[in-house]
């Protein structure tokens, strides 16, 4: 994602490295090189030329460049630029209602039955109660796909196969909701082609039925500039309430993230980053525009990790690990956390600094995958009391997982340096952990933050 739109605006800024000042001449070379990789990341055209035209005069009417290289001062624009530009600030989603009714709308194939079931699970570990509407009563096992995907995830689904009235059915789910203590109602509605008047029509008689706390308008993002037009066709009629943009991890140039907002004046509110239904992230314009211009997104990385957070575990682990009883089975589990995250190399990403190491670097969509096949390939005991794992059970493991030997010994090395390090780490006072700090710093090494 924006992997072009960043090597193109990091090359613009190179051509004010080493100059002195900020001048007319230095800075239209640097923003014609930006207003081109706008445009290859599929921006609209006008909002590019806008976008380069707001940049230059806040360039040029900079006052103060005395402690400030042209290169920062530009980067700096053209970051506050790329956060108005996406919205300025985060909006979020209203679920204040009592049920709160969240309405999705979109075209055939925008993933609409798939992000309901994303959002579901989303508000699902927030503390809310949902319930997931099957309202497309024309795509063939639409009903059976919402079913599906709200078993996987501990989320009723009310449906009324026999009916094809889609207020009739989402006022019914309504009172279901009402009644069973549902505080979040998700209507799932049939995609549609701007152009069927019919079909268009039908849901705006359903969003006047339910007045809904919210109307989304959910868009491929790899659609590139149709999904702008796309978006503002259905504003024009729906008059929605924000955006959802899904495949942002695909092959995209990012132009639709980038030039919706300003077309349809209304925020961008969730992305999907991934295929898994834990692949959800809200939009933040600032930490997009930092991710952008390479410098990671520290805000949306810690709303991943609180999402995956369970406090209550966390201090069982921390006690296990304080008295060296952390064991392979914890291991295990601490991967699939990880893993629960998203994708590896996205992940890392988000880290400033790290985005541009690894750039070149291929990240195995399953980096676990040896190391869940070892331990899968111990025994319960083994993997409750690593220290009994002598050398014939070594070779067992090795040949049950399709591993050598020389693996097998690897992760138990590493394993148990990592346990024993935990251990002191664990029962080091704060006065002893400042000092074995002051001793690193003393030795020319950083202390890990």
């Amino acid at each position: 994602m924006f992997d072009n739109l960043s090597e193109r605006l990091e090359r613009s800024f190179k051509i004010l490295k080493g100059e002195g000042k900020i001048s007319e001449i230095n800075i239209s070379e640097a923003l014609k090189d930006v207003r081109r990789a706008l445009m290859e990341a599929d921006v609209n055209y006008k909002i590019a030329q806008d976008f380069i035209r707001t940049a230059k005069q806040k360039a040029m009417g900079q006052n103060v460049l005395t402690a400030v290289k042209p290169k920062e001062m530009m980067i700096k624009i053209v970051h506050d630029e790329l956060v108005e530009l996406m919205g300025g600030d985060q909006a979020p989603i209203n679920v204040n209602g009592r049920p709160a009714v969240i309405l999705m709308s979109g075209l055939q194939g925008s993933g609409k039955t798939t992000f309901s079931g994303k959002l579901a699970l989303y508000y699902k570990t927030q503390g809310k109660k949902p319930l997931l509407v099957a309202d497309d009563v024309y795509r063939p096992a639409a009903v059976e796909q919402l079913k599906v995907l709200g078993e996987s995830i501990g989320v009723p689904v009310f449906s009324q196969p026999e009916s094809k009235d889609v207020v009739a059915i989402a006022n019914a789910a309504i009172a279901h909701a009402k009644a069973n203590g549902h505080d979040l109602v998700i209507v799932d509605t049939a995609g549609r082609l701007a152009v069927d008047e019919q079909m268009m029509t039908e849901i705006s008689n359903l969003k006047e039925a339910l007045n809904p706390q919210e109307t989304l308008f959910v868009v491929d993002s790899m659609t590139g500039q149709d999904a702008v037009n796309t978006a503002k066709a259905f504003n024009d009629r729906l008059d929605f309430d924000g955006v959802i943009l899904t495949k942002l991890d695909g092959d995209t140039k990012g132009g639709a993230a980038l030039s919706i907002r300003s077309v349809v004046n209304k925020p961008i509110k969730f992305v999907g980053i991934g295929e898994k239904l834990e692949d959800l992230q809200t939009f933040n314009p600032k930490g997009m525009a930092d991710r952008i211009l390479g410098m990671g997104d520290i805000v949306g990385l810690v709303e991943r990790a609180q999402r995956i957070y369970d406090e209550k575990e966390a201090l069982k682990m921390q006690e296990k690990i304080r008295k060296n009883k952390f064991d392979f089975e914890d291991f295990y589990g601490q991967i699939q956390q990880i893993k629960k995250m998203g994708n590896l190399k996205d992940v890392a990403s988000m880290i400033p600094g790290v985005g541009k190491a690894i750039k070149n670097i291929e990240i195995a969509d399953d980096p676990f995958k040896g190391i869940e096949a070892i331990i899968n390939s111990m025994t319960p005991h083994e993997r409750r009391n690593p220290d009994v794992i002598n050398q014939s059970r070594r070779q067992r493991i090795a040949k049950g997982s399709g591993t050598s030997l020389q693996e097998v010994n690897k992760l138990i090395k590493q394993f148990m340096d990592t346990r024993q390090l935990m251990t002191k780490a664990a029962k080091m006072n704060p006065k002893k952990m400042m000092a074995m700090a002051n001793q690193m710093k003393k030795m020319g090494m950083t202390p890990p933050r």
